[in-house]
């Protein structure tokens, strides 16, 4: 009896939270195009904020290089790091599959983002500044609140991310998302860039584990003010009669995914590609390790690979964002590859730490183009109806390579570092040559339709 009250009362608080039972009116294509362009330059003004005030606070607790750096303050144990990057590189991804079927039956993605979003995504950072501030008295605490925050704080963000996909799909034109994302994230990495030198000054400047819990709480600041922009967006939405869609009244979402990976060829192809340069990208969380043990670099150094990777990651999206709007998302992401392969090469043959600054930089370039395009090509394979349901399939996917790889990256550094840059740059490689010769450009072939084969 206990328990059916509380469940009844966690349904009732859902449905408050995410507004389902305010009706939408019954619009069509054309009227949400309409609302869509008239609300076009303040839906573009406070995203871009949100994104400009995300970066930057993602900038202080980076988890290719200021992370791990607390980690290995706490713990020399590889394993730990291993799972750092495990959680930094798949908790955004995996929980999106399962996202994904319910987000097609939720009619408005803002209350997902917005009022969801604060507990899943947001709430989490502000444990971080905490688990710093607790390091020195109680280490092993210090480790427990700090994982629990990061894996919260991700696999919440992945939790809203089909949400948010499909309320940019709404707010921005195909031909014009690439273009923002892109501005976007060149603004927010730009100022993520002053943001790893003075990460850089307080790491030198004060000691630990004060500078760590300052760092820490400049990321939490940034982030909850980023939230405040983003929850001004204008969503377009209403409600479509003319095409409904069987399965999301059935709720068989499952039928639907395994429809989609058996019979849409090209994007299966491109699920494969996307696979391979998560693998590629195993040894990411180990850079800043292999240079600190290599050479001894100073904790301000380490910093300053933060600001080497953010300024390569402002001309990757830039470059991303009118690559992708001219010629397609699939050139873009084919870049980020071969910059993949280029960075752990040049990590392979490194002879100093000196040249550790272009394998960031290089890194960052190719991270610029691979988040851009990763989060909006999954949109264009798919029709309106089915795109939580494609966002969820690819980001999932592309989770299950992301949790795998760091664990086989943590299996060849074992062996050496030089083993783990040198494979990595040989699957980035075979990642580009995949997306370039076996996936066909999205936007120029015919979408395909679950619900016409049947299932």
């Amino acid at each position: 009896m206990a328990n059916n009250l509380v469940l009844g009362r966690g349904r009732l608080a859902a449905r408050w939270l995410l507004r389902l039972d305010n009706p939408l009116p019954a619009r069509t294509d054309a009227e949400l195009e309409t609302e869509r362009d008239e609300q076009y330059v303040w839906n573009y003004t406070v995203n871009l904020l949100d994104g400009v005030f995300f970066w930057f606070g993602l900038s202080f607790i980076s988890a290719t290089t200021i992370l791990p750096l607390f980690v290995s303050k706490l713990s020399d144990s590889p394993i730990l790091i291993a799972l750092l990057a495990v959680l930094a590189q798949s908790s955004w991804f995996l929980p999106q599959l399962f996202a994904a079927g319910i987000t097609e039956r939720i009619p408005r993605m803002k209350p997902v983002v917005i009022n969801l979003g604060f507990f899943t995504e947001r709430f989490p950072v502000v444990l971080l500044p905490l688990a710093a501030l607790i390091s020195l008295s109680n280490p092993l605490l210090a480790l427990v609140i700090f994982f629990v925050a990061f894996a919260w704080h991700g696999f919440g963000a992945g939790l809203i991310a089909p949400a948010w996909s499909n309320m940019l799909a709404r707010c921005f034109p195909v031909d014009r998302r690439g273009r923002f994302f892109g501005i976007t994230s060149f603004i927010g990495t730009g100022l993520g860039t002053l943001g790893a030198f003075v990460s850089g000054w307080m790491l030198d400047h004060f000691p630990y584990p004060t500078n760590f819990v300052y760092i820490f709480l400049v990321a939490a600041i940034a982030v909850f003010v980023s939230w405040a922009f983003l929850a001004l967006t204008r969503e377009p939405a209403g409600r479509n009669e003319a095409t409904p869609s069987p399965i999301r009244q059935q709720g068989d979402s499952r039928r639907k995914m395994l429809a989609i990976v058996r019979g849409d060829h090209n994007f299966r192809r491109f699920l494969i590609a996307r696979v391979l340069s998560s693998f590629a990208a195993m040894g990411e969380g180990f850079l800043t390790v292999s240079a600190v043990r290599m050479w001894a670099v100073s904790d301000g150094t380490v910093a300053y690979f933060t600001a080497a990777m953010l300024l390569g990651q402002t001309g990757g999206n830039l470059l991303a964002g009118f690559v992708a709007d001219r010629w397609g998302h699939k050139l873009s992401l084919e870049l980020g590859y071969l910059g993949l392969a280029i960075s752990f090469g040049l990590a392979w043959v490194a002879p100093g730490p000196v040249w550790f600054f272009v394998v960031f930089a290089v890194l960052g370039l190719a991270a610029g183009t691979r988040i851009v395009s990763g989060i909006l090509i999954p949109l264009e394979f798919a029709r309106s109806e089915n795109r939580p349901s494609y966002v969820g399939i690819s980001n999932t996917t592309m989770g299950v390579g992301s949790a795998l790889a760091p664990l086989a990256g943590g299996l060849l550094a074992w062996i050496g570092y030089d083993t783990l840059f040198a494979v990595g740059a040989l699957l980035a490689f075979i990642a580009f040559a995949v997306m370039h010769w076996w996936v066909a450009e999205p936007r120029k072939g015919h979408l395909f339709d679950p619900i016409a084969t049947g299932v």
